[in-house]
């Protein structure tokens, strides 16, 4: 049987653009009402915090995102939120950083064009100028004047945009930060000093 491939061709077209989505390989997923979305998704690598003992003033939470080759749009803007716990870490977003590497290996600054704070939502917002380009690893630093009084495993989540207008998000996943109360902190104590 004789296989028509410019027919083959079309019919696919039309079913892709029946379904609101197009994928062009190499590309970003673009929908029908322009919302861009990635091709390859993000992944958040790790999340920790330099100090881990209950109500330490002066701490770095760090969180590694890994953007693959094929994400198909560089990085514009990451979100960080604190999930509902007994009590909650205080951050001076004026101090936060990011730069290419991971926590222990830092390379190369990342221009941050601003950080913001939705206090009703607990959501922080780190936005990038220019945004970062695929096939990176990248880590965010938030600083906290005050760990949480109270030990246990603190979750925030963690959400990628990719650049344009109408970006639609990829939620990455969970950092899982553990915090110990006073009497742990003799077994569980980090060292007094930034990883950089």
């Amino acid at each position: 049987m004789k296989i028509n491939w410019s027919r083959l061709v079309a019919a696919l077209a039309v079913s892709v653009s029946t379904f609101g989505v197009i994928n062009i390989p190499g590309q970003a997923v673009q929908l029908s009402d322009g919302t861009v979305a990635f091709t390859g998704a993000p992944r958040l690598v790790g999340a920790s915090a330099s100090q881990s003992a209950a109500y330490f003033w002066g701490s770095w939470y760090s969180f590694t995102i890994t953007l693959p080759e094929n994400a198909g749009e560089p990085l514009q803007k990451v979100t960080i939120s604190q999930e509902d716990n007994v009590s909650y870490a205080y951050f001076d977003l004026s101090k936060t950083e990011a730069y290419e590497g991971t926590r222990r290996r830092s390379e190369t600054r990342l221009p941050i064009q601003n950080v913001t704070l939705d206090p009703n939502k607990r959501l922080i917002t780190v936005l990038f100028d220019p945004p970062v380009s695929p096939g990176k690893t990248i880590t965010i630093e938030l600083y906290a004047d005050r760990n949480p009084y109270a030990g246990g495993v603190y979750l925030y989540g963690v959400t990628a945009f990719p650049a344009g207008e109408k970006a639609q998000g990829q939620f990455l996943g969970f950092g899982r930060i553990h915090i110990y109360d006073s009497y742990d902190t003799f077994f569980f104590r980090s060292p007094f000093r930034r990883w950089h």
